[in-house]
Order: structure tokens, then sequence, then C-alpha cells
């Protein structure tokens, strides 16, 4: 329990005379006693202080340093604020006095308006002026519910100048109860006058407050001259603050201050005093905010006032308003230089802000209100800053003072990398530092940079010529970066760049007028004769024109060191040519004397020997070149090259360039325009055709490369990608790495919906997914592809001759373009970047471009066409977009309610890859750190890659939530495509921005019709030739028979000459023009040309090699037969129109999307089965598309042929096969390989095994360069995988004999003499059968062998030798693989042994499935292949390398 309290006397007597009491130890204190005891809790400081402040002397204000008591500052600021607040409280407010008299330290401050109210407080039972002046703690701003813009808030304000003053009088009227106030406050409002009450005139409103600050308070004697400065400022602050409605006067004089502009040009008066150009101010406002902003020199700076009151150390409204300026600010900058990467606070940094502004019930930091902490939200009103506002920013000099204090900083830390002139060097791997570099002959060194490490090896060899005092060597990783376009982080951590500026000893921003200062006087380039390597010079000349033009107008500093491309050789006599121009000129005069000549390709500096290139440094003056500055076009142009502030410059850069250009070997020196004009065009046209497809075929170079060579080895039976991207770099003269062409064979094949909606190959294995875009595709080592079969219903051969084939390296490649029967740009889309321009196409349903083509040929209009993706549920709806050219399409997704807590997502939009998704769903669901509160609760995922089935869980307010804003939007299941960026190349190889698909198609319609008319002329020419042909042969064989021409025991020369006086028709091989043998390029063999001139003795070797067994009566009938034929197909086709033949095309082809179209359905019902039965990780993966001739789940089992109407489709009822639609084909005579019935189109497609082609999107497009792939080279395919793939890959189509050799498997070792001879043995003359129905093929080992020994039992019953089945391939226009009707002319003098049933390749023959071994690893043995439904079937042995031997034939 407590005890009474006790009295403090007895602490006092112990502690004795000396110590203090308690009362004196802890005292209290009134409110007037600590204000007076404690001042700089509520007025500040009343110590004297220095610094640097605005002030208003002489009609401006002066920034200067300012020695003043913020204390004594404070209670002026006080009484004068509480006059402005007075214009808040009533408008009528117009005038505002303030006296300062400095001699008699009397300070009076007067305001009209509404006067305080001389009434008594019924509470306090004092007159209001009393109160509000002589009492503490009392205000008119303790309502906090009441919103007011003054600036009292605390109820201390007036009476801290009372309490500091030595007499304080109060003066008011009030007009309303007509009565006028007044009282006087002395000793720091210790004592106070009774007020006096006098009567005034009714409307009579003011109020005066005068004061005489106690000086002795703040350690002073009179009102100092700063003091009064600041004062006479803060007067100035009012008249600027509160506008033209309110007169202020100062000292009797009125203030010549209308408003915040006028204000705010009191400071640029006095800033601009000493600058030659004017800071100028933006100025903005509304009825609350007025800002103005201009530049600051290096610091922020900012003037503000909130309520009137001046914050000068600024606060929230400050960085409100400033905020909204650096923001933008720091965009624009950072967008016209992106190495700036300017921040906020660096921006800030350049700017002068004033703000005026009036907040509700304001915040401070402390009494003295400095600095305003009010949040923004609580401000009472909003001020965002206007587009113009903004605008005017950006032209201001604000920008240019950051950009220059950007590229000053810049500057400054590029400095830290600068190299110095000194004799050694070290630290730089790779650099071959020559001995006098640094040193006092500096000046006669060159640095060498060569292209790579194998070109430094050449430079080497040539450097022990002219030895390594005065030479360097430095190989250069790949390109060099585009400093102009790269930012400033890319240039710091380049070590290419840096090591360049130490070897040369470059300082950063240093001026050269002479190469006196460097390590090197000269520095040249050695690259690759090639375009890359011209890019190469381009990027050096580029680094050096951003840092240091000077340095590219120093005579002789920039060399480049040129090396052959191309050498002639004939005997001793060896002719260097350094352009292709130069070389084909030489060639072309040479005329028929060419072919004398060898030629090498040296398109890299590594084919040149050890031997030449000390040849090349023997005579360096022959080799070098000097670059020359004459003006600053030069420079002009370098930056057209490389600046991206230039693209439209560049565009029409590269539309004026004509083909044919290049620089004159012959001249020395070379202007840098020359070199961009004529040299790095070159590279610029390589690079934007290798971006920007071509609108005739839809395809890229590397694309068609690969179409190419699929067509040329008739790519009918699957091979690796990584051995066919060998193939296509060996046949097609590619250029680039074969990782690139690797990636470019797996987006043809793609079918994944978004990817291709026609895929071109096929996709054998894990081609990529909609899960990552197709990037989870295998490697190229461990996938299968070939031709699909709907390719060449799009391509026809028939128009193969009619193509215009390139020539590279001395061998034939790739055509311009091809020429489908659609446009295939259409079909799959295509999307690429290259120099200068891009490219966006969408993919369009094909059944429309066919429809439109069809009104075409009708001479009707088109159809608006939209776009289209194979396989894509969710909607595609064109939305209108006034800013753009073009249409623009909204691609949707499906999202739908399946209660009122789940949904369900069964399609995204295109190109939205589900891996993608999941992640951002992932992100909307419960976090892990549990930081957030989740949207969703739970996400569940049903399907596979190609099937789009999500459940998402979620509470039912965020179901409504969701609901509210839209389903589609909240869970972003929306993309645009337009049409606005859709540019190509025409048929003339001309770039072209094209703004419809309609446009696309009109154009390619009038250039595909044209080439229908050129395909049957050439059809009936081919006839024509053979009709002539088999007229020979009937006259050679009747002669024989008639005994008038004796063919044994006799020479071959004779043969011919009496075959010659007999006029028998020659019908010689086409010979090559006469041209230089390339050295190392393919040989081909020569078709049969029968417009030669002079005949020889192989020109009738189409007579003389007839087998014996031919030179019968029987042969006679069977040719006139044919012949017969031939006349009615003569005038069948002079009877069929161009447009007939497009017709029938397209009929074929639509057949073919007819298949694709069931097959899609049957497997999009087999998924939502699964899906149904929640089997989505048990359940049999539907079979891939494409792979037809394949079904899910079926026995491994090979079933014997019955008859040729036999249909072995009927387990798979849903998706109709053509081998159970064929008929059985009428019996034929027997007839030679160029004398075959074509069968009709229609039937030729209705036998083909077609595979679907699911959506592809432009997974066709990106051609990775070398460069980009150096690290990512593959190892070769392991043993063990290979043979895996082998199941896995277990049909391999085998041919009738109505079917072209192309697709037969050749797989046996007997036939020994091929192996070795890389030859076929002559097939003997047999009548073809109607082709077979396909069978499936066994998926077991024992099934496979057991097939096998049903197949061997039956050689050996006929008794026939496996050796005999062997036939040579058809000849076509390419390798004699395959070939059309068109050859028939062209190879009409080709051997009997060659030819006796070998239709081409998509006629009506039936391929049949035949199973692929297990294949193990080391076997020596391998099994053999027949079937038993035709005895004309091919039997070779598989080899390791039988991926490229289609034919049995080595490439080597």
């Amino acid at each position: 329990m407590a005890g009474p309290l006790h009295s403090s006397s007895g602490h006092n007597a112990a502690a004795g005379g000396g110590g203090k009491t308690i009362e004196e130890m802890y005292q209290k204190k009134t409110q007037l006693e600590h204000i007076l005891l404690r001042p700089d809790t509520y007025i500040g400081s009343v110590e004297k202080h220095t610094q640097p402040l605005w002030v208003f002397e002489d009609g401006a204000m002066v920034n200067r340093s300012v020695t003043y008591v913020p204390g004594l500052y404070k209670i002026f600021d006080e009484i004068l604020v509480n006059a402005a607040d007075n214009k808040q409280r009533d408008p009528k407010m117009d005038a505002l006095r303030v006296q300062i008299d400095v001699d008699g330290c009397c300070i009076s401050v007067y305001n009209n308006g509404d006067g305080i109210p001389v009434e008594i407080h019924q509470e306090e039972r004092v007159y209001v002026p009393e109160m509000i002046f002589g009492h503490l703690l009392t205000s008119s701003n303790y309502n906090d519910n009441e919103k007011k813009t003054t600036g009292g808030r605390n109820g201390y304000g007036a009476k801290l100048t009372n309490i500091f003053s030595t007499e304080f009088v109060i003066e008011t009227a009030d007009g309303r109860r007509q009565k006028k106030y007044k009282q006087v406050f002395s000793e720091n409002m210790g004592k106070k006058s009774e007020p006096q009450i006098t009567k005034c005139k009714q409307g009579e409103n003011w109020t005066r407050v005068t004061f005489k600050p106690d000086l002795a308070k703040f350690n002073m004697a009179h009102l100092e001259e700063d003091v009064v400065a600041l004062m006479r400022k803060r007067v100035v602050d009012m008249a600027g603050t509160l506008g033209k409605t309110v007169k202020v006067e100062l000292d009797g004089q009125r203030v010549p201050i209308k408003s915040f502009s006028d204000y705010v040009n009191l400071y640029m008066k006095s800033a601009n005093c000493d600058r030659p150009d004017n800071f100028k101010t933006i100025y903005e406002n509304n009825d609350r905010w007025e800002v103005c902003v201009c530049q600051s020199e290096g610091q922020f700076q900012q003037v503000s006032f909130v309520n009137r009151i001046a914050t000068i150390r600024g606060g929230t409204h400050v960085d409100y308003i400033t905020n909204q300026i650096a923001n933008h600010v720091m965009t624009v900058v950072n967008k016209k230089n992106k190495n700036a990467n300017m921040k906020l606070h660096n921006v800030k940094s350049h700017l002068w802000v004033f703000v005026n502004a009036l907040i509700d019930n304001p915040a401070f930091d402390s009494q003295t209100k400095e600095t305003l902490t009010t949040r923004q939200g609580s401000f009472g009103s909003k001020f965002e800053l206007s587009i113009d506002f903004l605008k005017k920013v950006e032209k201001s000099s604000i920008i240019e003072n950051v950009l220059s204090w950007a590229d000053f900083k810049l500057s400054k830390e590029l400095k830290k990398t600068d190299g110095s002139k000194k004799s050694r060097i070290s630290g730089i791997p790779k650099l071959e530092d020559a001995n006098e570099a640094g040193g006092k002959d500096s000046e006669k060194c060159t640095l060498i940079l060569t292209e790579g490490d194998s070109a430094k090896a050449l430079a080497m060899s040539g450097i022990a010529v002219v030895g390594r005092d005065y030479y360097g060597v430095f190989p250069l990783r790949g390109k060099l970066l585009n400093v102009r376009e790269a930012n400033h982080k890319q240039i710091m951590e380049n070590a290419e760049i840096q090591n360049i500026k130490q070897i040369l000893g470059l300082q950063h921003g240093k001026q050269y007028a002479s190469a006196k200062g460097l390590r090197y006087g000269h520095l040249m380039i050695m690259t690759d004769q090639d375009h890359d390597g011209s890019h190469i010079k381009g990027l050096l000349i580029n680094f050096i024109h951003s840092f240091w033009p000077s340095l590219l107008k120093v005579e002789s500093f920039l060399v480049e060191f040129v090396t052959p491309i191309i050498k002639a050789t004939r005997g001793k006599t060896t002719i260097s040519f350094y352009t292709m121009p130069e070389y084909e000129e030489w060639r072309t005069n040479l005329g028929a004397s060419a072919s004398s000549w060898t030629i090498k390709y040296y398109k890299g500096l590594g084919t040149s020997t050890a031997k030449e290139g000390r040849e090349y440094f023997k005579d360096i003056t022959d080799h070098k070149k000097d670059f020359v500055w004459e003006d600053d076009q030069d420079g002009n142009h370098i930056e057209l090259a490389f600046s991206k502030k230039r693209i439209a410059d560049r565009k029409l850069w590269l539309t004026n360039f004509q083909p044919g250009t290049y620089i004159d070997q012959q001249e020395k020196r070379v202007r840098y325009s020359d070199f961009i004009n004529k040299e790095l065009i070159l590279f610029s046209m390589a690079d934007l055709q290798r971006s920007i497809p071509s609108m005739v075929d839809g395809l890229k170079p590397g694309q068609r490369k690969i179409l190419f060579c699929s067509f040329k080895r008739n790519f009918v039976k699957e091979a690796k990608v990584a051995q066919f991207s060998g193939y296509v770099s060996e046949h097609s003269a590619y250029h680039h790495g074969e990782q690139s062409l690797a990636s470019t064979i797996i987006g043809m094949a793609q079918n994944f919906v978004g990817s291709n909606n026609i895929n071109l190959m096929f996709p054998g294995g894990q081609f990529g997914t909609r899960a990552q875009g197709g990037k989870d595709a295998a490697s190229p080592r461990y996938i299968f592809t070939k031709l699909s079969h709907i390719t060449r219903s799009i391509f026809p051969k028939d128009d193969d001759i009619l193509l215009n084939y390139l020539n590279e390296d001395g061998q034939s490649i790739e055509p311009t373009w091809y020429m489908p029967i659609l446009p295939m740009v259409l079909v799959n889309g295509s999307e690429g970047i290259g120099t200068g321009w891009s490219t966006f196409i969408p993919n369009y349903n094909p059944r429309d471009i066919v429809a439109n083509l069809r009104r075409l040929l009708n001479e009707e209009s088109t159809v608006p066409m939209h776009p289209w993706y194979r396989g894509f549920k969710g909607s595609i709806e064109k939305t209108v977009n006034t800013k753009v050219v073009g249409s623009t399409y909204t691609v949707t997704g499906i999202i739908e309610v399946v209660d009122n807590s789940r949904l369900r997502i069964t399609e995204l939009p295109i190109r939205r890859w589900t891996g993608d998704y999941k992640e951002f769903l992932e992100s909307l669901g419960p976090d892990k750190n549990k930081d957030k509160v989740p949207f969703i609760e739970d996400v569940t995922a049903q399907g596979d890659n190609e099937d789009i089935y999500i459940e998402i869980q979620l509470s039912e307010g965020n179901m409504n939530i969701a609901k509210e804003e839209g389903l589609v939007k909240k869970f972003k299941l929306t993309t645009t495509i337009g049409t606005s960026n859709m540019h190509l190349f025409d048929s003339n190889g001309k770039i072209r921005k094209y703004d419809t698909p309609e446009q696309i198609l009109e154009e390619f319609f009038q250039l595909r019709l044209e080439f229908y008319v050129k395909r049957k002329e050439a059809l009936l020419k081919n006839i024509k030739l053979e009709l002539k042909k088999l007229e020979n042969k009937v006259r050679f064989i009747r002669c024989v028979v008639d005994n008038e021409i004796i063919v044994n025991n006799r020479k071959r020369a004779d043969l011919f000459l009496e075959l010659r006086q007999k006029n028998f028709d020659p019908f010689p091989k086409k010979k090559k023009r006469a041209e230089p043998a390339a050295a190392g390029a393919l040989e081909e063999e020569n078709e049969e040309n029968p417009e030669a001139e002079a005949a020889e003795p192989s020109d009738y070797e189409y007579l003389l090699a007839m087998p014996i067994g031919t030179l019968t009566l029987e042969k006679i009938q069977e040719l006139i037969a044919e012949k017969q034929k031939l006349v009615d197909d003569v005038e069948e086709l002079k009877n069929t129109s161009p447009k007939s033949l497009w017709l029938k095309d397209l009929d074929a082809f639509e057949k073919e999307l007819d298949l694709l179209d069931q097959m899609d359905l049957s497997e999009e019902e087999q998924r939502e089965k699964r899906i149904k039965d929640g089997k989505k990780g048990r359940s049999k993966a539907a079979p891939k598309k494409q792979q037809r001739g394949k079904k899910a789940g079926s026995k491994a089992a090979v079933k014997k042929e019955k008859s040729d109407t036999e249909d072995d489709d009927a387990a798979e009822p849903v998706v109709p096969k053509r081998g159970g639609q064929q008929k059985k084909a009428p019996k034929k005579a027997p007839v030679d390989e160029e004398e075959f019935d074509i069968p009709a189109l229609k039937d030729r497609l209705a036998d083909f095994n077609i595979n679907d082609s699911s959506p592809d999107y432009s997974a066709m497009e990106t051609e990775i360069t070398e460069e980009q792939n150096e690290k990512l080279a593959t190892k070769g395919p392991s043993k063990r995988g290979g043979g895996k793939k082998a199941v896995s890959s277990s049909l391999v189509m085998i041919q009738s004999d109505d079917e072209d050799d192309d697709f037969t498997l050749e797989e046996v070792s007997e036939v020994q003499a091929q192996k070795k001879g890389r030859g076929k043995k002559p097939a003997a003359a047999v009548k073809p059968k109607a082709p077979a129905p396909r069978k499936r093929a066994p998926a077991q080992g024992k099934a496979t062998q057991k097939k096998i020994d049903e197949m061997l039992q039956g050689i050996e019953d006929n008794n026939t030798s496996p050796e005999k089945k062997v036939r040579k391939m058809r000849p076509s226009p390419f390798n004699k693989k395959s070939g059309s009707i068109l050859q028939r002319g062209s190879t009409a003098a080709s051997s009997e042994t060659t030819a006796e049933a070998s239709p081409p390749s998509g006629s009506s023959a039936e391929p049949v499935g035949a199973a692929q071994p297990r294949r193990t690893a080391r076997a020596t043995k391998k099994p053999v292949y027949v079937t038993d439904s035709d005895p004309e079937d091919e039997v070779v042995e598989l080899t390791d390398d039988s991926d490229f031997d289609v034919d049995g034939d080595s490439d080597e």
C-alpha cells in the first residue's frame, strides 16, 4: 500500500549548501516561459546563420551569402502569411501593405478584406482579437474535417511574433459590426492594454499588425541589412503567389509583380545576366497549381510555395511535379542516346523547378515549415502535366544539357580504358606485337587486324617476308561491335575494343592530326573477300569514325589488304581476280577458250596456303589499298550505313542499288564513300535477302537451298537432320554454319499451332511444340526428316526445268525462286529483320487462297482474306485502327466459366506459348514467400504439348472481379497481328511493300499464269522430241530386223558413220558452255540436247545401247503404239489452255488438303477423348502429324498383299487412305524409261502417301549466322542412338514398278559389284504391274525377321538373283534421280540399259510400307528387303551413308 506524500526538505538538508535542490533541478514552466526559454523549438534558431539565399535587391532576385537569424525571419513570416491567408477567407481582398522601419525597428503588415470579428468569445470571455493574438494555442484551423488551404495549423503563429516583440499592436475593423478594435501587448506578451473599441463605417474591413521585434532575444542591436533583404524578398513572394488580384505594396511602393510568371522572371533576370543564351521557362497552371521549369546548371534547384508559405527545402509537392518532368526527360534522353542510361536523380540535377500550390490542410516537418510532408494522395487536387508542356520540355535546352552531361560522363568512363604510347604491352592474348611499336619509329609500324585465327596464320606466313620489326598482327573474333548503336555497358565490356585501344594507344576524345602519338602509324584490315569480310571492314571504319573521326583523315592510316577471290590457272600462268564481276567479265571475253583454264575459289583467307601468303606479302604494294577521306560526304555515308537515325536514307540507298556494282581493284586508293556504296552495299543486300522472303515462293535463300537439295536428292526417305544439313551445304554452296542450317530445316518441318500451315519438310521426331514455340526441338543428330508428300503438289516437277538456276563456285545451285501453284508466303507467313527493312506476314488459309485463284482464273474479283492458323480454335477478328496503314486483327483464346470458382482455358492466342503462359498463371497464384495475396488458388493442366486444357481455381470474389474486368483481358488471352509491315522481294528482286494479301495474290497470279504458258510450250516441245526419238527407234529396229544394218561384229565408229549416212537423228548430250573447270566443283552428268550442231558417236547412244532383246518385231509394235499415244497426248495438250493446267493442279492440291483435314479431325477427336477419360499421362500419344502411313497401336506384323485392290486400312475407318481407293491399273506393254505413259495428275496424287501438315508459322524464318553459332557445334550422332532411331522410323518407302525408283529402299549387301563400282546393272524390260496397296510395317524385330525370311524364300523359289533387281535411276534436271515429262526430250539419247520402266516420282504408283530392321552396332551383314508384290522392286545394300546415296551411287 502506498505511503503518504513526503516533503523534499529532507533531501534538500542532505544536499547541503553546495548541491541543487529538487525544486531547482525539476521545474515546471508556463507555455510562455517555455517558448522564451527554448525558442528554437517554435521559431527556429535565434543565433546568426550564414548561407546562400535568394534576396530581393535592386529590382531583381539575387543569390548571395546571407547572414540572418532564422527566428527573427520566422516571426515576420508568420504575420505576413496570416495576412495572405485572408485572401482564402475573403476573395475580395485586394491589398497587402508592408512597412519596414529599419531605424525605428518597427514592422507593420496591413491587409483588407473581412476583419476579425470584434466580439466577445462566449467561452473564453475575451474579445476574439485578443484571444487570437494574445492567447496561446488558439486558432481557426483546428477542424481537420474541414479542408482549408491556409498556412496556419497549430495555434502558435502570430502569438510567437507577439511573444518575441517588445511591443505588439493589433488593429482591425469589423464593418459588419461597425466596430474598430485596437489593443497593445508589451514585454513579450507579458502585458496587455485594455481593448479600445471605436465605431467604424459599415463595409470597412481591414486588419493591421504592428510589432517591434525584441532584438535582444536574437542577439542583435538593430535590423541588419541581410535580414531586411530577406523580409523584402518575402513581400515580393506574396506578390508572385497572390497574383494580379491583390496589390502588394512595400514601404509605400507597389511591387511590380502581377503573376507567378513575372515572379519567376525575377530569377531568370539574375540567372541570364552572365549568359549568352538565356534560360527559357516553360509555364503551366490550373486553379490550384502553378508550375514553371527551366534548366539548371548541374544542380537541382527549386523555389516552391504551399499556401504562400515558402518551403525553402521543397517537399512532397515539389517531388510530385519534378518526377513527372524528370521521367519524361529521362525517357527522351535514353531514347536519343541509349548509352546514357539516365536515372531520375541524374536528370533532376539539370532542373530548376518553380511550384506555387494550394494544399488541403498541409503538414510540415516542423513549426518552421521549410518542408512539406503531406502525402500526394492528400493534396486535395491533382496536376498532371499536359502533353504540350512535356513537348516543350523535350524541345528545350534541358534535353541538350542532360545529353551533354551524359556524353561527358561516358567519355570520362571510356578514358579509363585509354591506351598510351609505350614500347611494350602485355596481357593481350594472341597479339603479335611489332618490335618497333611504341618506339621512335612507331609511325612506320603497321598493325594487321585479321578475320579470325586462320587469317592470322596466313598473315604470320607473309610477315616472314617483310619482317617482324614493323608489322604486328592481331586476330579479331568474329564481327566488331557496332559502337554507334551499342550501349555504354556493351562498349565498356567489349574486350575486342579495349584491346584495339591498348594496342594502338588510342585515347578517347583526342583529336589526331597525325599518327605520331600512337603505337602504330598504320592500321591494316585483312578479311575474307566475301560479304561478311566487307561488313567487318565497315564495322572497323565505323568504330574509328565514331570515336576518332580525325584519324580517318590522316593519310594512309587506314589501309586494307586484298587477296584474290578467284585464281585462274593454265599451265604456269595464273591470273588473280579480286571481285566476282571482274571474273565474270573475263570469262565472257574468253569465249570457247575458257575451258582450258582451271579456276579455284578463295572464299576465305584460310583457303590460301602459307606459300601463297608469302607471295602476297612479297608483292605487298599490289595487295595494299589506302582508304582516303576527301570531304564530309565520306562521313555522311558511313553514318548512312550504320546509324539507326538514317533508316529512311538507308532504304533509299538500298532501293537504288544496281546489280553488277563493284570497286575497281586497279585503283590503289579507295574513298570511304566508294567503299560504302560499292562494296558494303553488297553485304547489306545479301543480309536483306537472307531476312526478307520472295513474294513468288515465300522462301528465304537458306530455305530455298534446303528445298532444292530435297528435290535434287528426291528426299523421300528419312535422314537425320544433321546429315541432311551436311548434304545441303555440299550441294548448294551454303557458306554459313551447319547449325544454323539445321535450325532452318527444323523450322520448315514444324507443324504445331502457330507455326506452318503446311510444313514442307516432314518432322520425324521432336521438332518442337507450342509449349516453347519450337525451341524445345531435339538436337539435329537425333531427329529425322524428308520431303512432305504434299510438297511436290505445291512445287510441280514439270516446272523445274523452267526455273533460273544460280551458279556459285562452279556448281549449279538453287533457282532465283521456285514457282509454286499458290503463294506460299501467304500460306505459312513470314517474319524477319534485315538492313533497312523488316517484314511480318500472317498465315492465311490455303483454301481461301485457292478460292481466290479460281476467281482470278474466271476473271472475277477477289474476296478479302483474313489470317488463319491450322489447328487454332480461338477467334481472329478484324479491328479498326486508324493510326496504322493496313489491317489489324485481334487474336483471342478461349476461356469459359465452369462454375462459381472454376475457369477453363482451352486455347491460347497465336504465338503465346504454353510454357510462358503457365509462368504467367503461376505469378497470379500463391507466392512461395507469401508476400502477396494470390488472385488464383490453383492451376491444373490436362492434355499434352499440342493441346490447351487448363483449369483455374479461384475464390468467388476474385471470380466476380475477373468477370467485371473481362476474363479475356484479366488472363491476357489476346494478341494483335497486322498487315502494315508486309515487305517482300518481287520477282525482279526489288524490295516492295504490299498493303493487302490480295495485292500479293494478284501479282503472283500474273507471274504464275505466264509460267503455265511456258510449261505448256515446254511439254509440247519435249513430247515432239520424244516422238522423233521413237520414230528413229522404230526405223532402227526395222533396219536391224531386215538386216539393212548389221550391228554385230562391227566397230562402233563404223556404225556411227552408217547411222549418220542413213540420216538417223542424233540426240547429243548437252554440253556445258565453255568455261573454266572449278577446282572442287561437283561433277554433274550432262543432259541430252537434241539440238546440238555437230553429231558425234555418242549422239547415237540411244540406238546403239538398246538391249538385244528389244530388237524384235514385237518391240516395233510396242513402240508404234507408244508413238500413237504420244500423238494423242500432243493433240490433247494443244487443246488444253494454261488456265486448265492450273485448275488441275489446284484440284489435286485440294484433295491433299481434304485428307489432311480428315486426319486433323480424327486426331482432334482422339485428343478430346483422352482428356474426357482423364488419361493425360497414361494414354498413348496420338500419331504424329504427317506420319499417316503408320497406325498408332497397330501390331508389329506385315501382311502379304493379296490383290492390287486390297484395302489394308480397315483398322482406321475414320481416316480414308488412298491405298484403299485405288483401282487396278490396266496392263500396259513394256516400254522404255523414256516411253512410259504418264497417268493423269489426279491419279498420281490420289496414290500418294500423304503426310499431314498442321499449322506452322514462320518457324521457317530465321537463318542464324555462323558467328552466332560458333559455340553450338554438335557432336556426331552416336551409334547407339542411331540404332534406336532405326526402330522408331520403321516405315521406309519401296517403289512399285509404276513409281520412280527414288522411292525405293536401297538396302542389300549382296550386290557387291554395285557397292564397289557405285553403278547399277540394267534391268530387264518387264511389263509393269498395277500399283500394290500399302502394307503396315512390323514394329518388332521378330515379326520383321519373319517377314524377311518369307521375302528371301520367295527369291530363292523364283531363282531370282538380287543382283538382277537393281535398276538405274531415270535422269532428272538435277542428278538423274528423278524426272518428269519435261525431261523426255532432253533424255532422248540415253541408253536402253537405264530405262525400262521407271515413271517419275509422283506418278500413280502406290508406295509400299516396308520395315526397317533394328540395327545393331558394328553389324557387318545387312538384311535384304524385297516385296513379293512386284518383281521389279529394287534390291540394294543398306550402307551407313545410304541416307545420301539414294540410288546406291556414291557422291564421291
